[in-house]
């Protein structure tokens, strides 16, 4: 079943991705035409821990996960333990500028919408994003 609904997610895209392929220009010759002004540097601020127990505590309590299966109300109890750790890996993101690889996948899964269930039009796919993944994401938009 599941590689019943890979192949249709997957093909779904699959006219918009040859499109891409037989465009020439690169992507930054498209960002470029797009946005012909340079924009300003960004400058982002190291996080402190107080602001990152902040985000972990407002984490909604779900019992949906990403492929690591660590629960937001397991970030919530361990909070004292991984406090630092957390810290220091997103402020060496910001000042290496780089987003850690394992917090770029998400585990997709598809919920079914609404009609027949024997067919794969009626559901749609979502992902489930790793928690450490949406506390970078808020850190980022709070200080960004």
């Amino acid at each position: 079943m599941a590689n019943i609904f890979n192949n249709y997610f997957v093909n779904a895209t699959y006219s918009i991705q040859n499109e891409n392929l037989n465009n020439t220009s690169t992507t930054l010759d498209n960002l470029k035409l797009i946005f012909p002004k340079s924009f300003p540097r960004i400058y982002m601020t190291p996080v402190t821990a107080n602001e990152i127990r902040n985000i972990i505590k407002s984490l909604k309590l779900k019992n949906s996960h990403g492929y690591d299966e660590v629960l937001p109300r397991f970030l919530k109890i361990s909070l004292s333990y991984i406090i630092s750790p957390v810290t220091y890996l997103r402020n060496k993101a910001i000042s290496s500028g780089i987003f850690p690889s394992w917090l770029k996948f998400s585990q997709i899964v598809p919920i079914f919408k609404k009609g027949a269930k024997d067919k794969l039009t009626n559901y749609r796919p979502i992902s489930l994003l790793i928690a450490f993944s949406k506390i970078f994401e808020k850190v980022i938009y709070k200080t960004g």
